[in-house]
């Protein structure tokens, strides 16, 4: 509860950077890694993660292992939506994703992304965190 009031302070006091087309391609990326994990395709999830992420979990086998045992619900999502959105910096965001898991039950989930050099905005980190009231 503490975290997610933390959460809300920090996405209304952060000055706003992004255009349409920036959101648009840093949820394209958590959209194509959730999209990936549903349809079983782990290298394309794992194509998704930054280069910090790669450095801890350095191969696929660790990262699906990461995975599959502490994200179910991003692992194999029944539906998920877009919430807020908040570029931290020109190359770093935050968004929130609304995510209900296999087991029916409502999750929220706190991504970080980070543009690459190569112009495309890669996962740095999930925060999750299950909640009664997120879904309509």
């Amino acid at each position: 509860m503490r975290r997610a009031a933390l959460f809300a302070c920090l996405l209304m006091s952060l000055p706003a950077y992004a255009g349409e087309a920036e959101i648009k391609a840093a949820q394209d990326s958590i959209s194509g890694q959730l999209h990936a994990f549903r349809s079983g395709n782990d290298a394309t999830a794992y194509s998704y993660a930054a280069p910090n992420v790669k450095r801890i979990f350095p191969t696929l086998d660790t990262f699906m292992n990461m995975v599959t045992g502490a994200y179910k619900p991003v692992h194999k999502p029944q539906s998920f939506s877009f919430g807020k959105f908040q570029e931290t910096s020109p190359t770093s965001i935050v968004q929130q994703v609304i995510i209900v898991g296999a087991d029916g039950k409502d999750y929220e989930a706190v991504y970080t992304l980070e543009l690459q050099p190569d112009g495309v905005w890669r996962i740095t980190g999930v925060s999750l965190r299950a909640s009664n009231s997120l879904s309509t």
